[in-house]
């Protein structure tokens, strides 16, 4: 009895633990934070190497249209945690099914006089040094169902 207890509280500590602390995230100085060195990031905006490097989403139209896009995927993507939403700005958390670890994808809409939008992007897992492609994978999924998108 004593071991079961024992493995069980081992479980729910490891789980637990794979969310990672959530790291200093937003923008700054009109970018998005640079990926680390590890190999489990994508961003559109200060990555100078292809495995970090993912291209911007590109709309025509208002900010607040994108916006409103973006957020109707968002919300009805799995296990996607939508936590900031501001005017030029949007985190989510997403969790994995299994091991519960926590990857944070930003989206940022810089100003623009015209109606040619660019959505700059991030994709970060919080610990670990692979992601398999997962983050590179989740943006152009998103992507693909941004420019897909057929509004009510």
């Amino acid at each position: 009895m004593y071991k079961q207890i024992s493995i069980l509280t081992l479980s729910m500590m490891l789980l637990m633990g794979c969310s990672g602390t959530v790291p200093t995230l937003g923008v700054n100085n009109d970018k998005l934070t640079p990926c680390p060195e590890s190999p489990n990031c994508v961003n559109s905006q200060q990555a100078a190497d292809e495995e970090h490097f993912i291209a911007p989403i590109d709309f025509t139209g208002t900010q607040q249209q994108a916006q409103v896009r973006l957020l109707h995927i968002l919300k009805a993507a799995e296990r996607a945690n939508i936590v900031v939403v501001e005017d030029n700005y949007i985190r989510v958390e997403f969790t994995s099914q299994i091991m519960r670890f926590v990857d944070d994808v930003e989206f940022y809409f810089p100003a623009t006089a015209s109606d040619k939008i660019t959505i700059h992007v991030r994709s970060a897992s919080r610990i670990g040094r692979s992601d398999f492609g997962v983050n590179r994978e989740r943006i152009e999924k998103i992507r693909h169902e941004f420019n897909a998108f057929k509004p009510l």
